[in-house]
């Protein structure tokens, strides 16, 4: 599926070359068929928390409503406290009314709609939402749209990977990494998959 893009990455970098070699063909699998507001509502979830532990704060959070997972009206009627239970904090509970709220207002777009935006146009639109920033938006693109060029330079995972990757003495500053992956354009998504499978490797 990436075949093009990690040969040219290749070519481009041999950071890039080492990692291919290292952790084989990228398995990036974009959730294409999930709504746009289902993603941002599960990145709320996942902002400054492990995977598991927002998984599970997900999980008890469409348990506690209806359907496979709770709509717009949902998230706007269900009362703060139950929420909260849940183990959103105050400021994600925030964030998810809003979320509900603008997805009713047609600022959040539908699949189809999105569809027809260009990166920037989605990060400008979305990022008008309480408690949505760009890092949100960057993660919506990778894992929804499977957007091919986004690189998330404020996402620690990234920095950290390429930290490790070459062997850096301390994080590099999102600027300095956004330089050195001008390199990687126009395949970035696959860049920083590699970058995170680094930082993964890293803790075994």
């Amino acid at each position: 599926m990436f075949q093009q893009a990690e040969a040219q990455l290749a070519a481009a970098d041999p950071l890039m070359r080492r990692l291919i070699k290292q952790h084989g063909p990228c398995a990036l699998e974009p959730q294409t068929k999930r709504q746009p507001y289902e993603s941002l509502v599960r990145a709320i979830a996942h902002q400054q928390l492990h995977a598991k532990a927002a998984e599970a704060i997900l999980g008890r959070l469409i348990a506690a409503l209806p359907g496979k997972f709770p709509k717009p009206d949902d998230l706007l009627n269900v009362s703060e406290t139950k929420i909260r239970a849940c183990g959103f904090s105050q400021s994600k509970i925030a964030a998810l009314r809003d979320i509900a709220l603008q997805t009713q207002n047609g600022v959040v777009p539908t699949r189809a709609q999105i569809a027809k935006l260009s990166d920037e146009e989605i990060v400008t639109r979305l990022t008008q939402i309480r408690g949505v920033g760009r890092w949100t938006v960057e993660m919506l693109l990778i894992f929804q749209l499977g957007r091919p060029d986004i690189l998330p330079v404020d996402d620690f995972g990234v920095r950290n990977g390429f930290r490790i990757a070459k062997k850096l003495p301390e994080m590099p500053k999102p600027k300095e990494l956004l330089a050195y992956g001008a390199r990687w354009q126009p395949f970035r998504t696959v860049a920083s998959w590699y970058l995170w499978r680094a930082a993964d490797a890293s803790k075994t």
